[in-house]
């Protein structure tokens, strides 16, 4: 399984998920089955508030989910219309939260739980 994770800093696993899908510099997309990692600059990231492109964003890469702090409500329906689905990140790191998405810890975001607005760089409104 392909799970994409947002961040500001690219430390590898070791980098902390970002508060935002739209507004994160890059995205590390882990694959669970062959531990491969790799990196996507985010190829949307310039967006009019409220038109986030999250499959332009995440350069075409084929993910089966996204871990995240928070995200808008068009981004989560056009990432779920596309088969993907949209979990809800904790304070950590990549590696922590995909230990706890594998343990089938992290709850699926919803569209009552999105983003309504922006407070500072990093993060959403709710």
């Amino acid at each position: 399984m392909k799970i994409a994770f947002p961040t500001q800093q690219d430390s590898g696993i070791d980098s902390a998920v970002f508060g935002h899908f739209g507004t994160a510099g890059t995205f590390i997309v882990v694959d669970s089955e062959t531990g491969e990692v790799k990196r996507i600059g985010n190829r949307d990231l310039n967006h009019l508030h409220g038109k986030c492109q999250p499959l332009v964003a995440l350069g075409g890469q084929a993910v089966d989910a996204v871990v995240v702090g928070g995200i808008g409500g068009g981004a989560l329906r056009q990432l779920n219309a596309a088969g993907i689905k949209v979990y809800r990140a904790v304070e950590g790191t990549i590696a922590e939260n995909q230990a706890l998405f594998e343990a089938g810890k992290l709850p699926e975001v919803t569209i009552n739980q999105t983003c309504a607005g922006h407070q500072g760089l990093s993060g959403c409104h709710h």
